[in-house]
């Protein structure tokens, strides 16, 4: 094609370049600044919606976190109140058998049981103070049983079992009751073999809290571990290599001072029309 004043194909190819060069860099540029190479859907919709689901899932995974965390600070807390509790029962124990000495004057044997009374209440406090987020695990037949969540769709829960240590109830027995006493050579003789029981039945609940502890701490590992994979997995999908962005940049930005100085060159081909006429 020869010269024209009205189509300048040189101009027009060489804007056309420009264009191209100028919409590649705005893309590397938004991909420096974010680090992303996928931060919507229109620079590649399926990886974005992929992204976009894993991301929920993450963020799901948080309360599963949060809720095994409350789960676990509720069992420590019984678990120290039930550790207190054994030892109140070994010291009543304690008193129990010295009352049990036939050879005792009654106000040694009343000192005791005072004694032993003010440990059988003590447990009491211990149990009702035994509280973490309003749950309390030890306390009575409405004692908190903790149900913390195990996945981000709330479908499956770890369980760990109250115990019930108040006086009276299932694990101390109904013997040991609130008005237990050993004013007595036979109330201390039998409060031995009920205090051999209840100190028995307290390690056992304590065992099981501590079961239902590990496994709470387990799986917290494994939930945060998976949270890691999935924001890993999210980067891979989604994130920018910047080494490489940075390279183009710097491509794309000669390639632009080029496609400035071509359009240049091809808008002077007029002029160059003008000196034919001369």
């Amino acid at each position: 094609m020869g010269f024209s004043v009205n189509t300048n194909v040189g101009a027009m190819v060489a804007l056309q370049n420009l264009a191209s060069t100028q919409s590649s860099l705005m893309t590397t540029e938004n991909r420096v600044n974010t680090g992303l190479a996928v931060s919507s859907a229109k620079d590649n919709a399926a990886v974005w919606a992929i992204a976009q689901n894993q991301r929920a899932t993450s963020q799901s995974l948080n309360s599963v976190i949060q809720s095994l965390q409350r789960g676990q600070s509720t069992v420590d807390v019984a678990m120290s109140a039930g550790n207190s509790v054994a030892d109140l029962l070994n010291q009543m124990k304690e008193k129990a058998l010295a009352a049990a000495d036939t050879t005792l004057d009654t106000n040694s044997r009343n000192a005791l049981n005072t004694e032993f009374q003010s440990l059988r209440d003590q447990i009491t406090k211990v149990v009702g103070n035994a509280t973490f987020n309003g749950g309390n695990m030890l306390q009575g037949t409405t004692a908190t049983t903790v149900k913390a969540l195990a996945n981000a769709d709330a479908t499956s829960v770890i369980t760990v079992q109250s115990q019930n240590l108040s006086l009276g109830g299932t694990v101390l027995t109904t013997a040991l009751s609130a008005t237990a006493t050993i004013g007595t050579v036979t109330q201390a003789t039998n409060m031995i073999g009920t205090l051999n029981t209840a100190i028995a039945n307290v390690s056992a609940a304590i065992g099981k809290l501590g079961t239902g502890d590990k496994a709470l701490a387990s799986h917290l590992t494994f939930i945060q571990n998976l949270q890691n994979t999935i924001d890993a997995g999210i980067g891979n999908l989604v994130d920018a290599d910047l080494a490489k962005e940075s390279a183009n940049l710097q491509a794309l930005q000669t390639k632009q001072q080029l496609g400035i100085q071509a359009l240049s060159i091809a808008n002077q081909s007029s002029s160059i029309l003008l000196g034919l006429f001369k």
